[in-house]
């Protein structure tokens, strides 16, 4: 039987996922001075790249939608909005698990975190936008809106280069400073969060668009 693409792409995940644990937790050295829990720099790292990825789909889906006022567009922005909070939301989380140990504390109004915090907050309003109805000015409005918010995604990638930050930079101008097996898993790390992405967002567009032929019905019916 031949399998379809979301099947594939899930049969994929079966095994990436399995296998990114084993790169991070048995083929990725410790790191000597914080120790295990550097690993969560792994799930940390990827959850936050491509939350920020997500964002920047959100902001050219919504521009594609401002021309061609098409619904699958919009359900693109919907989606990829939700689905980078989700990832948002991971890095939010696992940051303070490593935050604690090495900077004794849960958190700090660090720029890096606080322009996160606030990215968090401007793509939850996104979503609570786009949840008042499906009318063509409130569509319209959203995507206005997913457009401006992302102009903090370059905050929050440039936020501990640009201001004074305790936040650790991975990547520099002088490169990637991890040893070849701990940037091996980061990279694998990130390989599979895509994956992950790619094989959530269609769904979540799949049941977007099903919920608004609901709608639709429903509006029929009642009229």
């Amino acid at each position: 039987m031949k399998l379809g693409r979301w099947q594939l792409l899930f049969w994929t995940l079966v095994v990436l996922v399995p296998s990114n644990l084993y790169v991070i937790f048995y083929y990725a050295p410790v790191e000597r001075t914080m120790g295990i829990v550097q690993k969560v720099f792994y799930f940390h790292v990827a959850a936050a790249w491509i939350g920020l990825l997500a964002f920047c789909v959100v902001c050219g889906a919504s521009i594609a939608y401002l021309w061609t006022r098409s619904d699958r567009v919009n359900h693109l922005a919907l989606a990829s909005a939700e689905i980078g909070t989700v990832f948002i939301s991971g890095t939010l989380l696992t940051g303070p698990l490593w935050a604690y140990p090495i900077w004794n504390t849960w958190w700090t109004w660090d720029p890096r975190l606080t322009t996160t915090l606030v990215l968090w907050f401007m793509y939850v309003a996104y979503m609570v936008l786009q949840s008042g109805g499906e009318t063509e000015a409130r569509k319209r409005l959203s995507a206005i809106y997913g457009i401006i918010a992302f102009v903090n995604v370059p905050l929050v990638f440039f936020s501990a280069r640009w201001w004074r930050s305790i936040h650790p930079v991975v990547v520099t101008s002088e490169g990637i400073g991890l040893d070849g097996k701990m940037k091996a898993a980061m990279f694998v790390s990130l390989a599979v969060f895509s994956v992950l992405y790619t094989y959530l967002v269609p769904l979540r567009m799949k049941s977007l668009a099903l919920r608004s032929k609901v709608r639709q019905l429903k509006a029929d019916l009642l009229n």
